[in-house]
Formats: C-alpha cells, structure tokens, sequence
C-alpha cells in the first residue's frame, strides 16, 4: 500500500466588511475592516506555518491574507483564484434588499440554492464554479496545507463538493468572518476520502 498523504484545508472567511448601508454585496469589492487585532492575533496563531496560500480576487480576501500572513511574519504572496469568489447577485448587486422587486426575491427565497437573481448566480451556480477549481488544487498541492482566505458561500460550495453534500445541507452551515473550516483529503489508504476537522472554528 503506498503511504498515506494528507492535504489538509484550511477555509477562513475574511473579516467582516465595512457596510453601513447593508447593500447587497456578494461579487461587489467592498472594505474589510481589519481593526479587530485581537482576532485576527489570535487566528493566526492557529495557521500553518509553510503552507500553501489563496485568495479570491476580491480585497477583503487579499486583504484579510496579507494581515494575517503580517502577524505570522510570514513572506508569502497569495495566489488570486477568481473561481473562488462569492456568489454573484447580479442585478442586486449594490442595493438594498428592501428596495428590490418583491416578484424577484419572492422566488429567490423559495428555492435559494436553485433560483439566481437576474444576471447571477445561485448557490448551485457556485458549487459547479467552485469544483473543479477546488478539486485541481487539491490534486496539485497533494501533501501540503492550503489556507485559502474566501468568502461564506465559497466554503459552503466546498463543502457540498467535498463531502457531497446536497445543496440545502451546505447551505445550513453558518460561517462566520474570521471562521475556520478545516477539511482534509487523504490518499494512499484503504478508503481514501474527505475527513472534516472542524467547522466554523472560532479562536
């Protein structure tokens, strides 16, 4: 039997955003705040040193990295993965859900894992787009940590591809800004698979 290797994710949600105005934000580029040193102090403390880093191409992931990657002392540029971020609300994008057409979130909030907003995506949209992104990272870093600094539903979607999850299973996960997943993919045993470490972990 060839030896056990271990790919282990580490799935952090950013930090929180600075949105006052409580507009739909989803593919937006909108602030992070990154005032909060004591969390995010305490969260890198719990990261992997030498690992693998990945953003998506929205600056509160990039952001949110390079604080942490700070506070490690570590030298190390992120990899921008635009497959990994949020979902896209088209349409909605920049508006408050009380001034959209109630027709429209109406049948959005009866199927949300299926109905997409017009010109989006729903979730079952980002469980495709994140995949096989998520499954060619996992081949070609086979062995290592992987932090990837992403968003809610970019760790809901890989968890639904990890562990085959259906739609409405992922989506019952709460994910919280600073928030740690930790799954890890496992080869050369005699049942290869996905193990959940942790979901959601708070430090």
């Amino acid at each position: 039997m060839d030896k056990a290797v271990t790919t282990r994710w580490w799935l952090v949600r950013h930090a929180p955003v600075l949105n006052p105005e409580r507009l739909v934000y989803g593919r937006s580029d909108v602030p992070v705040d990154l005032t909060d040193e004591k969390a995010l102090r305490a969260l890198s403390r719990h990261l992997p040193n030498d690992a693998v880093w990945i953003t998506s191409h929205l600056s509160r992931t990039l952001d949110t990295a390079l604080k942490l990657l700070e506070l490690m002392d570590e030298n190390i540029l992120p990899t921008r993965e635009t497959g990994f971020a949020e979902q896209h609300f088209g349409a909605w994008e920049k508006k408050h859900w009380n001034d959209l057409p109630k027709g429209e979130t109406t049948r959005f909030w009866a199927d949300f894992a299926r109905q997409h907003p017009p010109n989006g995506e729903s979730f079952s949209d980002v469980v495709e787009r994140v995949g096989p992104i998520f499954d060619r990272l996992t081949r070609y870093w086979a062995g290592r940590d992987i932090v990837a600094v992403i968003h809610g539903g970019t760790v809901r979607a890989a968890l639904a591809n990890a562990l085959g999850l259906s739609l409405e299973a992922a989506l019952s996960f709460h994910i919280d800004t600073l928030g740690v997943t930790r799954i890890e993919h496992i080869t050369g045993v005699d049942q290869p698979g996905w193990r959940v470490a942790g979901v959601n972990l708070r430090y």
